[in-house]
């Protein structure tokens, strides 16, 4: 098992898929949004818009008119402007957007983004000294600047003016600049806080822009907000959920050339629609390994360029890159993983690992593997000399940036969210970092181990679900995201046909089936000697669902999250009775395995028999179910010929109404438990045992 603990969510209110489903939603669809609480009509609806009605005024953001009006006297004066971005995909889409929309107004304009080894995140004063010296009086900032306060300091010494455009955490203090638009900003009101640096940027380029030819600047600029958005694992609801829908729409025709190549290079074709997984396993890696290894610039120039040859060049460039970042990356995180393993005290309850000469650009990447397979937040630190650059990702929302407040005299500087963040420190100060690290997370958890969930949005009760209509109805959901998750389903005991490891063994491809229908699956960084799977073995399965595409052909195939040995008939029976009694809802197809079958009658009657075995041969019905009345819960009698019975026993309480020698057996069903009526799978069986 890949996760310590699976959460299947409740299935929502009785009655609410059915709701949602006259409604016009598809059956999976229906049954996601009751599972994540979206369980009536309207609120599907509000949960689903994505239109451009849900863009909120640009100029509710705090400082919003100062920015308009220090740029707009930049451009009439031809004053010479730079836009200083970040050196994530966030930044680059960020500084590509402003850039552009401020040169398209006239305004003479030059981006800079910094080196990440020799200068690191946000302003510097060495960079402003050289944007000094070109003559530049305004610095805009996008994805970074909110906790630069001594840098615009020194700016404004020097006769520069700053004005900043950031979403990360506001510190205490915020820079003396022209203008600070953040909408983290504590006395920020504006009514969606959780815009990307990107969605900064596109805020500001509509606030530049008078209101009727605001939709051309969206259509114009869509697609690097959405590409930025989705990098940076943003909350894909609300309004970034309609800049991600209309960006992802403009992808599928791009007049961007390098973004064209690009995504040829990722292999979405011209005129498909792509998902936010092209961006997140496609087009992200790539822009970010430019960044990563040092040649920000790289990707900068592959969105601005209008030459379709250069486009393509440099789309090939950053393939190259990101394959020389994966080679890095994987031999750092295997030197990792290996001393953790060893030692396991180091992930316990916080990995807090220094490495000399890690690459500076990768470390972030591997404390994310690291804390995703050591279930605990991972702070890896580059070392160089007496000075270290770190990188945190978080787990088990443990908040990043809060803990970094809290070890603030440690460190030399620090900034990013909740879930990532960055800091500098000395080395002599990394023991002390480290235990204030564990005391914090220990905290935060009660003092106990952390462990690894995996959220599952709704069981599957019958293969029959898993069509290709129904699979390819999901896409309403899109996009898919922070806050938004893809789908995760459970399906339990199917059978496995066969497996196979594939891609050099690294995952491993299956066979499966349930219901009569046959499925294929794949789950991707296991295989076989790491799952001990075995043909004819019974799994309970969690998996996402995608169409595959082959040779013309389009299949349904599983992507499994994680897997398990299904329990035996009897282990899962037993379970099923203890949390029937504990009051607990079950799913259909676990009602389904409480109905009784044949053989549970037949085993019933001889029961009757034995107890019986020794009053009279010919007692009536009615008296011999009253001897056994010790031994059951009750009766009660309905007439002079019908009398009911209810054994209560592993399988449940089973109803037995006998009248004139035939019996009909049913499960019943207390209200407060599980209702079966409900969920279809209610039948009444009916023996002869005369």
């Amino acid at each position: 098992m890949k996760y310590d603990r699976w959460n299947l969510r409740p299935s929502g209110p009785a009655g609410s898929r059915a709701e949602l489903e006259r409604a016009g939603l598809p059956p999976l669809c229906a049954a996601v949004l009751c599972a994540r609480g979206v369980d009536t009509a309207p609120a599907a609806s509000a949960f689903l818009a994505h239109g451009p009605d849900l863009l909120h005024d640009p100029f509710l953001l705090q400082d919003m008119e100062k920015a308009v009006e220090r740029i707009s006297r930049a451009i009439r004066e031809q004053e010479t402007v730079a836009v200083y971005g970040d050196y994530d995909v966030d930044g680059i889409t960020a500084t590509c957007l402003l850039t552009q929309f401020l040169r398209t107004l006239g305004g003479q304009v030059v981006s800079y983004i910094p080196d990440r080894t020799e200068e690191g995140y946000g302003l510097n004063n060495h960079a402003i000294d050289a944007l000094a010296r070109q003559g530049v009086t305004l610095i805009v900032t996008v994805d970074c600047g909110i906790t630069a306060a001594q840098e615009v300091e020194y700016a404004r010494a020097l006769g520069v003016d700053v004005v900043i455009t950031d979403h990360h955490q506001c510190k205490e203090v915020l820079p003396q600049a022209v203008a600070v638009v953040d909408p983290r900003r504590p006395d920020c009101s504006y009514p969606f806080p959780d815009l990307a640096g990107v969605g900064v940027a596109l805020k500001l380029a509509l606030a530049l822009t008078a209101p009727a030819q605001r939709p051309q600047v969206l259509l114009d600029y869509g697609e690097l907000a959405a590409i930025g958005t989705v990098a940076d694992v943003m909350l894909l609801q609300g309004e970034n959920r309609a800049l991600v829908h209309l960006g992802l729409e403009r992808l599928a025709d791009c007049s961007r050339p390098g973004l064209q190549a690009l995504l040829r290079e990722a292999g979405c074709p011209r005129g498909q629609v792509p998902t936010t997984v092209t961006i997140g396993y496609g087009l992200a890696p790539r822009i970010n390994a430019a960044g990563r290894m040092e040649q920000a610039g790289t990707a900068l120039e592959l969105l601005l360029t209008q030459d379709p040859q250069r486009g393509q060049e440099l789309a090939q460039e950053l393939c190259q890159l990101n394959r020389l970042r994966q080679a890095i990356e994987l031999e750092i995180f295997q030197h990792c993983d290996q001393l953790l393993t060893h030692t396991p005290a180091l992930s316990a309850p916080v990995i807090v690992l220094a490495g000399e000469g890690w690459h500076q650009g990768v470390i972030g990447i591997v404390a994310s593997r690291l804390a995703e397979k050591f279930a605990c937040p991972a702070f890896m630190i580059s070392l160089d000399g007496d000075k270290g650059k770190g990188s945190c990702r978080s787990f088990g929302g443990f908040n990043l940036f809060g803990a970094l407040e809290r070890c603030a005299p440690l460190l030399d500087s620090y900034g990013g969210h909740e879930l990532a963040a960055g800091f500098s420190i000395r080395r002599d100060n990394i023991p002390a970092f480290r235990a204030a690290l564990c005391q914090l997370v220990e905290e935060f958890a009660g003092h106990q181990p952390m462990e690894s969930s995996l959220d599952v949005d709704c069981e599957i009760p019958h293969c029959s679900l898993l069509s290709t209509q129904d699979v390819e109805s999901l896409s309403l959901l899109e996009p898919f995201g922070s806050g938004n998750p893809k789908p995760v389903f459970l399906l339990r005991s199917v059978c496995v046909l066969s497996h196979t490891d594939v891609g050099g063994g690294r995952h491993l491809k299956l066979r499966l089936r349930r219901d009569g229908v046959v499925m294929d699956a794949i789950f991707f960084s296991a295989n076989t000697a790491a799952c001990g799977i075995e043909n004819g073995q019974r799994l309970d399965i969690a998996f996402t669902l995608q169409i595959n595409q082959f040779r013309g052909n389009r299949t349904v195939q599983l992507q499994l999250c994680d897997l398990r040995p299904a329990p035996t008939r009897s282990q899962l029976e037993r379970s099923l009775f203890r949390r029937l009694q504990a009051g607990e809802t079950l799913s259909p197809w676990e009602a389904s395995l409480m109905l009784p079958q044949r053989r549970d009658f037949a085993h019933l009657w001889r029961y009757l028999e034995q107890l019986c075995a020794a009053g009279p041969a010919q007692a009536p019905m009615d008296q011999l179910l009253r001897q056994v009345t010790r031994s059951f819960s009750g009766h009660r009698s309905y007439g002079k010929a019908l009398v009911c019975l209810h054994v209560m026993d592993e399988r449940g309480l089973i109803q037995v109404a006998v009248q004139n020698q035939q019996a009909t057996v049913r499960l019943c069903r207390p209200r407060e438990k599980v209702d079966l009526e409900q969920a279809g799978m209610m039948r009444q069986l009916r023996h002869d045992l005369g």
